[in-house]
């Protein structure tokens, strides 16, 4: 059972850098065809995909967020982390890592299988 979990602080200021690390068990994040993906959920709204770091380091990102993100990885450590740039209270919500489906290059709920358990990050002075 492929396990993920998210750690990080729950509180951030505004025009604060978020950083949140996605510690994976019981699989490698270079473990081919697979996309390892940060999610978020903001109050009274759906889930919005915010980006990945592919099997071979590559990234994508969400284009309304492209500007503020960045998703990286430490292999030795099989993590990958997201840094979201001058947040405001609008990026308050729960954030996800989760594995994108094998050959799935993921942009949406329904393409990842595991998923952590999720955290709550909110944005307040």
């Amino acid at each position: 059972q492929v396990q993920l979990q998210e750690s990080g602080p729950g509180l951030v200021k505004p025009s604060q850098t978020l950083s949140l690390t996605c510690s994976v068990s019981n699989d490698s994040i270079t473990t081919n065809y697979h996309y390892w993906s940060w999610l978020r959920l903001p109050p009274r709204k759906g889930m919005e995909w915010i980006g990945y770091i592919s099997y071979s380091g590559t990234t994508n990102y969400n284009p309304s967020l492209k500007s503020r993100t960045a998703i990286s990885r430490d292999t030795s450590k099989n993590q990958f982390t997201l840094q979201l740039s001058s947040v405001t209270p609008e990026d308050t919500a729960v954030y996800f890592c989760a594995r994108g489906r094998w050959r799935v290059i993921p942009n949406k709920n329904n393409d990842h299988d595991y998923w952590g358990q999720g955290i709550q990050v909110t944005v307040s002075s």
